[in-house]
């Protein structure tokens, strides 16, 4: 299974992209239309993490900028009438931590503003998917003053999730530690980064 492609980023115009190895050999993709690799340009260096479709008469695949847009996308085609396609078009909607809050807050109508998404699909998706990604929120933290959910920036989670076991291995408790990085409001920081600064707000 392709897990995950490292290669030279060749935007196209239809919604998907090459990744070209080192090789030579090259990956079509398709991508959600806010997806944060476009903010690469044509000839970067990228790391996408890819989920392979099969049909009998198609096989594609799909790329993420993060295992956190990857797991989600994943939540997305188990609810019964999403394919992978309108699965991308829910993805092109919000960012992928705006995406789980309104999963989580049953917002029908925002889930309805994805091409093809009707009323009772929608509902379908709050209904199968709220406990999951409402699970997956909490587990960030909340705020000790405000009681509000703290979400992890988009293909962050994995360098948050590093400074937070580090912070265990420490000695502070989960929560703890959760909601010190979950306080952290920068954006594309090392897990040492995350560590430091979590650090001062114990």
């Amino acid at each position: 299974m392709l897990r995950s492609r490292e290669g030279t980023f060749h935007p196209q115009t239809d919604g998907t992209a090459i990744i070209e190895t080192s090789s030579g050999l090259g990956f079509l993709v398709s991508l959600a239309s806010n997806s944060p690799v476009y903010k690469h340009f044509d000839g970067d260096l990228v790391k996408v993490f890819t989920l392979m479709t099969v049909r009998e008469d198609d096989m594609s695949l799909y790329a993420f900028d993060s295992l956190d847009e990857l797991d989600l996308f994943k939540l997305l085609i188990s609810v019964n009438g999403v394919g992978a396609k309108m699965g991308l078009a829910i993805m092109s909607i919000l960012p992928v931590g705006e995406l789980k809050r309104t999963i989580a807050r049953e917002d029908v109508k925002a889930l309805t503003q994805a091409n093809g998404v009707g009323k009772k699909l929608a509902q379908r998706i709050v209904l199968e998917l709220k406990d999951k990604v409402g699970a997956d929120l909490i587990g960030i933290g909340t705020d000790p003053d405000t009681g509000e959910i703290m979400t992890a920036p988009a293909g962050q989670s994995s360098e948050r999730a590093e400074a937070i076991d580090a912070l265990i291995t420490l000695g502070y408790s989960r929560s703890e530690a959760q909601n010190a990085v979950g306080k952290i409001k920068e954006d594309g920081l090392t897990s040492e980064a995350y560590i430091k600064l979590a650090l001062r707000n114990m």
